[in-house]
């Protein structure tokens, strides 16, 4: 049963940028000393009185006494000025776990993966549960970005790919000059038979819904596919 979320206390003990853009933050957990997630969720961090920000977890949940959190800082607005601030020895409260982007306990299903760009954070950490169980279940994950620069997980997936022959990896760039190449044609070739499949999907809202009618179109139910929208 997912955990309740609860007002939390953590202290930043190292800030890491993947590239000028995307930065890490790894929190040590205060109050509680641990906590409960499942790999999918994300913590909602208040920057005022009116404002606040959700930032998923990135880090597994086997290791209960620290979360990292992994955020774009591109946009240049209050929640990218926050997170650039966080330094080594500060505190930061936040609620939390939050959203139900999980993979229930039972469930079978071949897996879809699709990510865009920062959406890849979730669908990272749920990828690392399933290769903590030894992808049980066959998985695709698609990762679309604009350019190589911001599959900013990719080593850490090819890595996966070639040790799990259930673990089938797809990075997907932008083509050079050219039309913008999202992720739906990807998963149009690739996903051929839609029996016994679940997708879950994180990014923006256009993604979302393309990769959603591309397998709503082959038969599967729309329930079936699970979505997280960052923007």
């Amino acid at each position: 049963m997912p955990a309740r979320p609860r007002e939390c206390v953590a202290r930043v003990t190292t800030t890491r940028a993947l590239t000028p853009d995307v930065l890490e933050v790894d929190l040590a957990m205060v109050e509680p000393a641990t906590l409960a997630f499942d790999a999918g969720q994300w913590v909602s961090v208040p920057l005022g009185p009116k404002t606040v920000r959700a930032y998923s977890i990135a880090s597994s949940p086997r290791a209960p006494a620290s979360i990292t959190l992994c955020a774009d800082v591109a946009p240049g607005g209050i929640g990218s000025a926050w997170f650039r601030g966080r330094r080594p020895g500060q505190d930061v409260r936040f609620k939390g776990p939050l959203g139900g982007f999980v993979l229930p306990p039972g469930d079978t299903r071949r897996l879809v993966l699709v990510a865009e760009e920062i959406g890849i954070v979730p669908i990272r950490a749920i990828a690392g549960e399933l290769a903590a169980a030894g992808f049980e279940r066959a998985t695709t994950l698609v990762y679309w970005a604009r350019d190589p620069g911001w599959l900013v997980y990719d080593a850490e997936l090819r890595t996966l790919a070639r040790r799990h022959p259930r673990f089938a990896y797809h990075p997907v760039v932008r083509a050079g000059g050219g039309a913008r190449s999202e992720a739906a044609p990807t998963v149009d070739a690739l996903v051929t038979d839609v029996t016994a499949l679940v997708a879950y999907v994180a990014g923006g809202e256009a993604t979302i819904n393309a990769v959603r009618a591309v397998l709503t179109g082959k038969g599967l139910e729309r329930k079936a596919v699970k979505w997280e929208k960052f923007w």
